[in-house]
């Protein structure tokens, strides 16, 4: 059997694996799983798309899976293996133990896998590793052997939410138990994990405003104003802030305030009609909907009310703003918070910030609830707890209004587009004040609007900050993706810190045109230089200084950073330059290393950088030197065939497919008398285009734009962007377009605005334009040619009439 039955615990036997539905994230590429294992060694788990059989062995499957290995090589070692090859293989990390159950928890995020150990998911990290090609769509998940039996048990499936804080207070917790091939699931709910929120407030002392005083008795009990106004309305508190119910009874008053402050409670039946009246009497309208339906419920049965009889009642109110960090389901109209924030209604705290003065009045308790720091502010006898005015200083009034502004309405209601710098701010913030929903929503914006422009800001800013690891990994990548641009488009990367760059030139997907473009931005960044230069610039400074005045405290930095640089790689003109240059003088290392690549002295050291592109460079007009052509050869492999049919490449037109706007056509490499596309309505506007995707996987930079004509010179520059077309057989010649490239097919930059072009002036004519600028350093996956203007003739003139297209660039 693959399983043996045991109580409240599965046990895997060797070479098996155990799969069932229930053994799934909820969202593809997006989940946690916690447990706890006993073993002597190779606790295995493996994540792919779909349930596998109990003879699953991952090194047979062909589909991307992560397998994650606790305890391999006889318990001594950490392995992780993506769709079969390893790519983490790490000692003393991650151990098995036969003498007990160890709790672990491993989290997959978009390709970022965490493993931890403990009780408690997203606490206690071990381990981390960032797949730079991400399986986005594993899912299930398989328990699993190798040579000897494993214990499972307390299997906990999470969901990967926008927050994934280090206390979840709902989860859905589940208890596998095996039996024989299948596993029976029982849901339960996880009361380990340390609770917080709302509830915690119920009928406590801390930051209370008012008391309810009840029943003959006279019993006290504390209460928070701005939440039970934002549940009800409140309105007979005397100058004290005392409301007296002297006819309610202690049980049903913690019954209506467990149901506010928990969003579920339960009565005995007999205190149930009470309940009901204390709910309409404060109009607390989902608790009076509620003990409505139930009373309802009892008479139509004829029930006796028994006082030894309880009744669950629970928010089911679907149009309550719910807030991850309050209790699940609490029953708050989030708009009378707004209001109140707004007003300062109810407020207990006026908040100022130094140079802005008075910014809000708001509410200790709210500000508690998202904010550990301000929770301990104004609980733990500092200051500020006694205090109603709190003043902040060094930080951004705007971002720390929209931070508030969320935390009154769990939204972050801003333009990502228009406010990325408030955004990065509140970046900072959000960590700086711990409120982790916003920290991670906050993530998800700037990853959403990260470009290359930004790149650079966005990763000063959290370079230095452990909770934003992901983001910086994110960053990292984007920049050494687009490393050209990156480095030559403004100076910004020379504030990095030397482990931030360092990484960048080390890393896996790092990708350059140039290797001399890797050593400028070297020297720029030793040099801390305010302006973007080459390496002949920095030579010329040496002429007058000495290594240690032109690099100062990173002459040392400049020593190890050379060795990235694969001299090797340079033409050999260059590295004559480089020889005789003062830097090869004055810096030993230097003139080592481009001897060594002179006389062709291999460096292994240097073989980690990728060099995935493939350089297309335009020679003549209809050349076989383009990127339409070279995907119709499989990318070099096979003699051309036209390469939509081939389904390489995929173009399209504004105008629907037909006899004379054929995409096939347009790369067939053959003459169209008539070829064109047609005008559609975009924008409220007449538009004409042509678009190529070049595929999923490729991109293309240093573009080259090309059109022929028989009476211009021929270009022959070096490797650029360059885009070619030939004008079909009729006498609509374009005039006035733009040539944009894209990496979505949604959002174009212009990579070059043609106003009254005169270049094509007869049927059959090619012509070509380079690509000049820093968008040209930019990858972009769609390229579009579009009309901006009526084309010349005396009809149709919004036809786009071209019957051949190709480009030029780095292919990548």
């Amino acid at each position: 059997m693959g399983v043996e039955k045991q109580k409240k615990f599965l046990t895997v036997a060797p070479f098996k694996c155990v799969w069932c539905e229930e053994l799934r994230f909820r969202e593809a590429g997006r989940g946690c799983i916690a447990f706890e294992a006993f073993a002597q060694n190779d606790v295995t788990l493996v994540f792919r798309a779909q349930a596998g059989s109990q003879h699953y062995h991952y090194k047979m499957d062909n589909n991307p899976n992560y397998t994650i290995i606790l305890g391999s090589h006889r318990n001594r070692r950490l392995k992780i293996e993506a769709s079969g090859k390893t790519v983490v293989d790490v000692a003393g990390v991650g151990l098995c133990t036969s003498s007990a159950f160890q709790s672990y928890w491993i989290s997959i995020y978009d390709g970022l896998i965490s493993i931890g150990k403990g009780k408690y998911p997203f606490q206690n990290l071990i381990f981390e590793w960032l797949d730079s090609e991400p399986k986005f769509n594993v899912q299930y998940i398989g328990l699993s052997s190798w040579d000897k039996h494993v214990g499972y048990r307390n299997i906990s499936i999470l969901p990967m939410q926008s927050h994934n804080n280090a206390i979840w207070s709902h989860i859905d917790y589940k208890v596998y138990e095996g039996e024989d091939d299948e596993c029976d699931v029982m849901e339960e709910l996880n009361h380990s994990l340390e609770k917080q929120g709302l509830v915690n407030f119920l009928e406590n002392w801390d930051l209370s405003d008012l008391m309810f005083v009840v029943g003959p008795e006279r019993k006290v009990v504390p209460a928070h104003k701005v939440i039970l106004c934002a549940t009800g309305v409140f309105s007979e508190l005397t100058d004290e802030n005392v409301i007296e119910l002297p006819l309610t009874s202690y049980p049903v008053l913690h019954a209506f305030l467990e149901f506010i402050y928990a969003g579920q409670t339960q009565i005995s039946e007999c205190e149930l009609a009470p309940l009901w009246d204390l709910s309409v009497q404060f109009k607390v309208s989902e608790l009076d909907k509620q003990c409505e339906e139930i009373m309802k419920g009892f008479e139509i049965s004829n029930k006796i009310l028994d006082s030894g009889n309880t009744v669950k009642i629970t928010n089911l109110s679907s149009h309550i703003q719910q807030f991850s960090t309050f209790p699940h389901e609490v029953p708050l109209d989030v708009g009378k918070l707004k209001h109140f924030l707004d007003t300062g209604e109810h407020s207990d705290v006026n908040l100022h910030i130094e140079g802005h003065g008075l910014v809000a009045r708001s509410h200790k308790l709210v500000l508690s609830l998202w904010s550990s720091p301000f929770a301990k502010m104004f609980t733990n006898g500092m200051v500020e707890t006694s205090s109603s005015d709190i003043y902040l200083k060094d930080i951004s009034s705007e971002a720390f209004l929209v931070m508030l502004q969320f935390m009154y309405t769990g939204i972050l209601d801003m333009d990502i587009l228009e406010t990325s710098p408030i955004l990065i701010l509140l970046l900072l913030l959000a960590d700086q004040f711990g409120v982790t929903v916003l920290q991670q929503e906050c993530c998800k914006r700037v990853i959403e609007c990260l470009s290359e422009d930004i790149v650079c800001t966005v990763l000063q800013a959290v370079s230095s900050v452990q909770s934003y690891k992901l983001l910086e990994e994110t960053c990292k990548r984007n920049f050494a993706m687009h490393f050209d641009y990156c480095t030559t488009a403004s100076t910004d990367f020379v504030l990095f810190d030397e482990a931030t760059f360092r990484d960048i030139l080390q890393h896996p997907d790092m990708t350059v045109t140039s290797e001399d473009k890797v050593l400028d931005a070297i020297l720029l960044w030793c040099t801390q230089a305010c302006e973007v230069c080459g390496w002949a610039t920095v030579d010329e400074l040496m002429s007058s200084s000495t290594p240690e005045q032109s690099f100062g405290d990173r002459l040392r930095s400049l020593e190890s950073l050379l060795r990235f640089v694969r001299f090797p790689l340079m033409s050999l003109l260059l590295l004559e330059k480089l020889a005789d240059s003062g830097l090869s003088k004055h810096i030993p290392i230097f003139h080592q290393l481009v001897n060594e690549a002179i006389t062709g002295v291999k460096l292994p050291e240097l073989s980690h950088k990728r060099s995935s592109y493939k350089e297309l460079q335009y020679i003549c007009d209809g050349d076989r030197n383009g990127v339409i052509y070279f995907t119709g050869t499989s990318y070099g492999k096979h003699p051309w065939v036209n390469p939509v049919l081939a389904k390489k490449v995929t173009v399209t037109a504004s105008s629907p497919a037909s006899r004379y706007t054929d995409p096939k056509a347009l790369v067939s490499r053959a003459y169209q008398a008539t070829s064109f596309a047609g005008p559609r309505f975009e924008g409220g506007q007449s538009c004409s285009w042509w678009m190529v995707d070049i595929g999923e996987n490729h991109q293309l930079r240093r573009v080259y734009g090309h059109v022929y004509s028989e009476e211009m010179e021929v270009l022959q520059e070096d490797t650029e962007i360059v885009w070619s077309v030939r004008q079909d057989g009729s006498s609509t010649y374009m005039r006035s377009w733009a040539f944009q490239g894209s990496m979505d097919g949604e959002n174009w930059t212009n990579l070059r605005i043609h106003d009254d072009d005169q270049t094509i002036c007869r049927s059959g004519q090619f012509a070509s334009w380079p690509i000049t600028g820093s968008m040209a350093l930019l990858p972009f996956r769609f390229f579009r040619v579009i009309l901006r203007g009526p084309s010349s003739g005396d009809a149709n003139v919004w036809n786009f009439c071209i019957c051949f297209i190709e480009l030029y660039g780095y292919f990548i």
